[in-house]
Formats: C-alpha cells, sequence, structure tokens
C-alpha cells in the first residue's frame, strides 16, 4: 500500500534550518507531483511547496519562498524540503502528499517542525 513517511523535523532558533524528508513507498513515485503541506495549531493545512514528477519544476507560496527548497530523488523515491531562516510562525506540522492541489490523495503521518528561542 502507498506510504509516505516523513521526518527530519524538531526544535529550531529562530533563524536555523531543518531538512525534512518524505520515504515514499507503494506506488510508483516518479510519475506523481509531489506537495508539502503544512497545519499549524488550530488552524487549517497550508500548502507550502510543490514540485513534478521530473523535479525541474519547482513552486512555493509567498510565505516561504526564498527560504525552503523543495527536491526530489527518484532513485531513492524521496521527496526534501530544506528550510532556511526558519520564522516562529513556520512552527507546524509538516506533511509530504501526493499531488500538487487539494485534495491529495495521499497523506504521511507529518513531522513536526518547531521554531522557538
Amino acid at each position: 500500500q502507498v506510504q509516505l513517511l516523513e521526518s527530519g523535523g524538531g526544535l529550531v532558533q529562530p533563524g536555523g534550518s531543518l531538512r525534512l524528508s518524505c520515504a515514499a513507498s507503494g506506488f510508483t513515485f516518479s510519475s506523481y507531483a509531489m506537495s508539502w503541506v503544512r497545519q499549524a495549531p488550530g488552524k487549517g493545512p497550508e500548502w507550502v511547496s510543490a514540485i513534478n514528477s521530473g523535479g525541474d519544476s519547482t513552486y512555493y507560496a509567498y510565505s516561504v519562498k526564498g527560504r525552503f527548497t523543495i527536491s526530489r530523488d527518484n532513485a531513492k523515491n524521496t521527496l526534501y524540503l530544506q528550510m532556511n531562516s526558519l520564522k516562529p510562525e513556520d512552527t507546524a506540522l509538516y506533511y509530504c502528499a501526493t499531488g500538487t492541489t487539494a485534495p491529495y490523495d495521499y497523506w504521511g503521518q507529518g513531522t513536526q517542525v518547531t521554531v522557538s528561542s
């Protein structure tokens, strides 16, 4: 069955960096565009970034553009999100998902990112 397993979250100070990973299995990863979506406490899901199946087109929410970089390694069935210059408002549960817009067919269980001094 389809599995998406996120990792790499944690507690980081403002201005710090984290790299999230999403290991995919159970489907042909290289055929799917993928997204990162986050949900802050008490708020609805927010799309963060997307990448096409080949990895040569990327898209970002205005709130993270210039700070976050999405990438993928189709040989390793893995999606990444490099997050730099983190801000407290980036605190959320981060999910990877198949597709580029809601509703997403599949989600992972999420990895928590907390930005705090």
